[in-house]
C-alpha cells in the first residue's frame, strides 16, 4: 500500500520542517532509502554531526525515525512518511504563517531545481529534450471548475507515486523527474471576477 502524505497541522511541526538542509535529508531518505548521518552528509555536502542534529529534530516531530541494523552513529534513519500537505480555509494565523514560509521554501527549491534542469537540458538525448517541457496559461474559471483542474493534476501526479515503494513498477529506462504545479487567481492584471450580468442581459435580450 502506498503510503499517504502527512496532513501537517502542528504549527511546530511545520517550522521544523521549513528548513534547507532538512528538506534536502528528507528528500534523499525518501529517495534512496534509508541512510545514516554520514551517508547523508557525503550526499549533502554536509558535516556527519550537523546532519544528526537535523536528524534528532526531525524525528522530534514525526518526520524520520530511526530503521533496522546499525548502532550508535551508523544507525540508519528512514522517512516516517512520504509527501506533506498543509493548509486549510479555517486554518489558525499561527498555522497560516508557517505554512505560508514553508510553501515559500518549497517553491524556490524547486524553482531552483528547474532552473537546473534546464541549464542542463542540452545535455540530455534529444527524446528527453523534447519531454522535459513547461506550460503558462491563463483562462477564465469558476472556483469550482478551478479546483476541478488542480485535482485532476493531483491525481495524474499521484498515479505514479507507488513508485517509490515499489521499485519493481518503474518501466526499463525511468527517471526521477520533478512537478511544479499551481492553479490560483491572478491578481495582477487588475480583473475582476464576472459577475453574471453580461450573460444575464445577453438572455433578457433574446427573450
Amino acid at each position: 500500500m502506498v503510503s499517504l502524505p502527512r496532513k501537517l497541522n502542528d504549527p511546530r511541526a511545520l517550522r521544523a520542517v521549513a528548513h534547507p538542509l532538512r528538506l534536502g535529508i528528507l528528500e534523499q531518505l525518501v529517495v534512496h532509502g534509508a541512510m545514516t548521518a554520514t551517508e547523508l552528509a557525503e550526499r549533502l555536502e554536509e558535516t556527519p554531526s550537523n546532519c544528526s542534529w537535523h536528524l534528532r529534530k526531525l524525528a522530534e516531530h514525526g518526520f524520520v525515525e530511526e530503521a533496522e541494523g546499525g548502532t550508535g552513529r551508523r544507525r540508519p534513519w528512514q522517512a516516517a512518511s512520504r509527501g506533506m500537505s498543509w493548509g486549510d480555509p479555517d486554518e489558525s494565523p499561527e498555522l497560516a504563517r508557517a505554512g505560508d514560509t514553508l510553501t515559500q521554501l518549497m517553491i524556490e527549491r524547486e524553482v531552483a531545481r528547474f532552473a537546473q534542469s534546464r541549464a542542463r537540458r542540452r545535455e540530455e538525448a534529444p527524446r528527453w529534450q523534447k519531454a522535459s517541457t513547461s506550460t503558462q496559461s491563463m483562462m477564465w474559471l469558476t472556483a469550482d471548475e478551478l479546483s476541478e483542474i488542480n485535482q485532476a493534476v493531483s491525481d495524474l501526479l499521484m498515479s505514479r507515486f507507488d513508485r517509490f515503494e515499489h521499485p519493481e513498477r518503474r518501466p526499463q529506462g525511468a527517471r526521477l523527474c520533478a512537478f511544479l504545479a499551481w492553479g490560483v487567481p491572478a491578481y495582477d492584471l487588475g480583473t475582476a471576477p464576472n459577475t453574471g450580468t453580461a450573460a444575464s442581459d445577453a438572455e433578457e435580450s433574446h427573450a
